[in-house]
């Protein structure tokens, strides 16, 4: 992966996540900044290549599209909530690829978001 993409995914998840941690921690201002970079890690997800990164809290998951994806630019992203995680998705990608990749990545288990958490600690760089 490139510097170029490296730099627009951990921009993109400094951006977004303290939004979604204030949302999944009921409004809170004081949600704690997070890069999440620890990965990445290689999936795809409706057809579609995906690079995935966990965050330091070690509960939370995003999903960037891969350049030259059809889903590209796009990004998913598990954050932890009282009933188990929540699923966010923006972008501007093709709808056909997301939705696909949205589809799979519903159907995924607590212990399936775990498992991805885990695999992007031991992913190389």
């Amino acid at each position: 992966m490139s510097t170029v993409t490296s730099a627009f995914a951990v921009s993109l998840a400094v951006a977004t996540l303290p939004a979604c941690a204030q949302i999944s921690s009921q409004g809170s201002s004081d949600a704690p900044s997070m890069k999440c970079e620890t990965g990445p890690l290689f999936k795809t997800f409706g057809g579609t290549k995906w690079f995935l990164y966990s965050c330091p809290d070690g509960k939370t998951l995003v999903i960037y599209s891969a350049p030259g994806s059809p889903a590209e630019p796009f990004y998913f992203m598990f954050f932890p909530a009282e009933s188990g995680y929540r699923l966010y998705g923006e972008g501007t990608g093709a709808k056909a690829a997301t939705e696909a990749a949205m589809k799979e990545l519903k159907s995924l288990t607590r212990e399936n978001i775990a498992s991805l958490i885990e695999e992007t600690k031991s992913a190389k760089k």
